[in-house]
């Protein structure tokens, strides 16, 4: 939200809408013509010591009106003692026309932002009227405290103060509505994928009701031994730590890992929190939007794991500024390293990589501070660095490679960025065409701290030509539209003490980056992306963004669910038969490629972590770390686990609950995407079989359970998997 000067010719229609609307009887306005609207604004236009502001929506609509006035030129100045620093203020939210869940609290937060703008400004100052009791909550709920009643000429006025440190410590989204909220959806959650992965046995009730513990529930179960257990029907305690810490022993937590364990689980209630306050965008509205608007929308965060909003480093303005769900603008810091205490992998010109993506004036601005303090700029390469891993690690974990000029602190660049659902990466929405950027960060989220290794990356470009030119060059791939958006360079600094000793650590994966290729240059008229995660995702009402997208597609549910997979299944199943190929193809890593919106294309991203060649075809020498041995068991569950049981489960059980299509029609159509596939490739038969009666079942939060620092060894990923018992094949009859 923005908020510019009222300017009367060009507002005053609205503004005499809004203010003569029977909602708005507090403004003193009910029934005043046009031109009395004119008279009373301005008035204020004229008067130094007034100003009227008009807000819009991130949207571009107009969304409210606030005032702001010095409270010693006004009437307040009889009835207290007028402090420096005061500022008084009034804010009238738009009629509305639809319901929007915490519109007036995103608004009370944006004028309160526009009242500190202003670093003069210590203290504000409001006087409601005393019979308007929904903006006296509002107004506690930002740090207001009512000092007394006043009579002012109008009205008997709540005298109410807020100081700015009051407004910075207020957390609107740690309320009794909102915590609860993220209770019920965490334990309703814990319920369904502890039991999933057979931890938990709740006791069956009759009909759709079941008893967990001391908690009743409804829930419906599928094949797969999928649960979808409604969080609203959840009776009995709604403590989600005290539910997580009386399963310890059952759930396999090590007693020393408890206490993080808590730490994430109250994290991603207090995440669910925030979201519920302030992400209000329904399912409607992101059939339409953007990709970044769907991308800050999402609110559920991984399907599988249950404490998959950790975030542990981050606090309250961190989360604010950095956080995917705020969507807020983020300009990258820059350093400048020393070429010969650091690592650069591209497979072209390294300056020429920098001016595609700084341009030639930050270029020279970067060089001209380097000469500045007595340095060579040919001694030196540039490196992004996140702003919060250059105010809390960098300046003190790296203090003496700062401090010798090894690192060299320099600007911000100019174009903005939006943090995406993986946290450390940025896309910039100023310059779209340009490429993602990927930071290091030394957060723990979702058992791993999000670094970056430079001694790991340094294949990471090699590996990632490689991948794409075995899709480039299937006939197959293309056919299907499917495609990797490469990370095509990695840099990363490794003349620290931590280095030197040799010993991998957390410490040598926290300043490097990488760049990853945009998809916006690749689409065509008509085409629009969203991140795969949204066809999972479910507005705070409960609907489902899926069910939205194809009811407005026009197609059968059945059609647009057999197009989405020709798109997405059917390609990783063709890397997997033809090329041993796997990757890691959950929501987060996929990105869809709308038209009319219907997925009919992806886009895979993530690979220089995420993907393995299972098999002793000839690779490069700087590719061959992503060669696996495995079993032919283990290839299959790069399917069976990955995309059926880690992806596709979730998405079956969506649609079947909205009445769209039933899971036995869904589980039809995805095993005549694999049939299909095996008709037209019979040289591929007999390879591996997806369509035995059973796999292994792996289960995920059993690795975070195991080890919430560090789930799985990066390297050696499969020797790392726990399992409990088989799953029944859904696509096998």
């Amino acid at each position: 939200m923005r908020a510019v000067p009222l300017d009367l010719e060009r507002d005053l229609d609205l503004l005499h809408a809004w203010v003569t609307h029977p909602r708005s009887h507090f403004w003193g306005l009910q029934g005043a013509t046009r031109e009395k609207v004119r008279e009373e604004y301005q008035a204020i236009a004229d008067n130094p010591h007034h100003q009227a502001w008009l807000g819009y929506d991130d949207d571009g609509s107009p969304l409210f009106l606030a005032e702001t006035y010095d409270p010693a030129h006004s009437e307040l100045a009889q009835h207290y003692d007028v402090q420096p620093g005061d500022l008084g203020m009034h804010v009238l939210v738009a009629p509305p026309t639809r319901k929007r869940s915490g519109l007036t609290s995103a608004v009370m937060r944006a004028v309160m932002d526009l009242c500190f703008t202003d670093s003069r400004v210590e203290r504000v100052v409001v006087e409601p009227d005393v019979r308007n009791e929904a903006i006296a909550r509002k107004n506690a709920e930002v740090g207001f405290v009512e000092q007394r009643h006043v009579q002012l000429h109008d009205k008997v006025a709540r005298l109410s103060f807020c100081t700015r440190t009051a407004y910075e410590m207020s957390v609107p989204h740690l309320r009794p509505e909102a915590i609860t909220y993220a209770h019920r959806r965490l334990i309703a959650k814990a319920i369904a994928e502890f039991s999933h992965e057979r931890l938990i046995s709740p006791l069956a009730l009759g009909g759709d009701r079941y008893r967990f513990g001391e908690n009743t529930f409804k829930a419906q179960r599928y094949e797969l031994e999928h649960w979808v257990v409604d969080p609203d029907s959840l009776e009995g305690p709604l403590d989600a730590l005290d539910f997580i810490a009386g399963l310890r022993e059952t759930l396999g937590i090590p007693e020393k890992l408890l206490g993080t364990y808590l730490e994430e689980i109250s994290a991603t209630l207090a995440g669910t929190a925030w979201k519920f306050t302030h992400r209000r965008e329904t399912a409607d509205e992101l059939v339409h939007a953007g990709f970044q608007t769907i991308e800050a929308a999402m609110t559920e965060g991984h399907p599988g794991f249950v404490a998959n909003n950790g975030r542990i480093g981050f606090g309250l303005r961190d989360h604010s500024q950095f956080a995917p769900e705020a969507g807020s603008p983020v300009r990258l810091r820059w350093v400048a390293i020393l070429k010969d205490e650091s690592i650069f992998v591209a497979g072209g010109d390294e300056r020429e990589h920098y001016a595609a993506e700084l341009g030639a004036d930050l270029l020279d601005h970067f060089e001209q501070q380097l000469r500045g303090r007595r340095l060579a700029p040919a001694d030196y390469r540039y490196l992004p660095v996140h702003p919060w891993q250059w105010e809390h690690k960098l300046t003190v974990t790296f203090a003496a490679d700062v401090a010798r000029r090894a690192i060299v602190p320099l600007d911000a660049g100019p174009d903005r960025y939006r943090a995406q659902q993986s946290i450390r990466t940025f896309f910039n929405i100023d310059r779209p065409e340009r490429h993602y950027v990927k930071t290091a960060i030394a957060v723990q989220n979702m058992g791993f701290m999000r670094g970056l290794s430079p001694k790991y990356m340094r294949a990471t470009p090699p590996i990632n030509d490689w991948v794409a030119s075995v899709v480039e060059n299937d006939e197959e791939l293309r056919s299907c539209g499917f495609h990797v958006l490469r990370e095509l360079a990695s840099t990363g600094f490794v003349g620290d003490a931590y280095h030197r000793t040799g010993t991998p650590s957390a410490y040598t994966k926290m300043l490097a980056a990488l760049w990853r290729e945009s998809p916006v240059p690749r689409l065509a008229d008509g085409e629009r992306v969203a991140t795969m995660a949204c066809l999972l995702h479910r507005d705070r009402d409960g609907n489902a963004l899926v069910s939205a997208l194809i009811q407005a597609s026009g197609m059968a549910a059945a059609d647009w669910v057999a197009t989405y997979l020709r798109a997405y299944l059917r390609p990783i199943v063709h890397c997997l038969l033809r090329h041993d190929l796997a990757f890691m193809p959950h929501g987060e890593n996929l990105i869809l490629v709308l038209e009319n919106h219907v997925p009919r294309r992806v886009f895979m991203k993530d690979i220089g972590e995420e993907v393995a060649v299972m098999n002793d075809q000839p690779l490069p020498p700087e590719v061959e770390r992503i060669r696996v041995e495995v079993s032919d068991e283990i290839k299959e569950l790069a399917i069976f686990t990955d995309v059926f049981d880690g992806f596709l489960r979730h998405l079956a059980g969506i649609l079947d609950a909205d009445g769209l299509l039933s899971w036995p029609e869904f589980w039809s159509l995805t095993g005549d995407c694999v049939r299909e596939h095996a008709k037209d490739h019979p040289a591929l038969s007999g390879r591996l079989d997806l369509l035995r009666p059973a796999f292994k079942h792996s289960c995920l939060n059993r690795l975070q359970l195991r080890n919430t620092l560090q789930m799985v060894d990066i390297a050696d990923q499969a020797s790392s998997l726990i399992f409990a018992g088989e799953l029944d094949n859904p696509i096998a009859r």
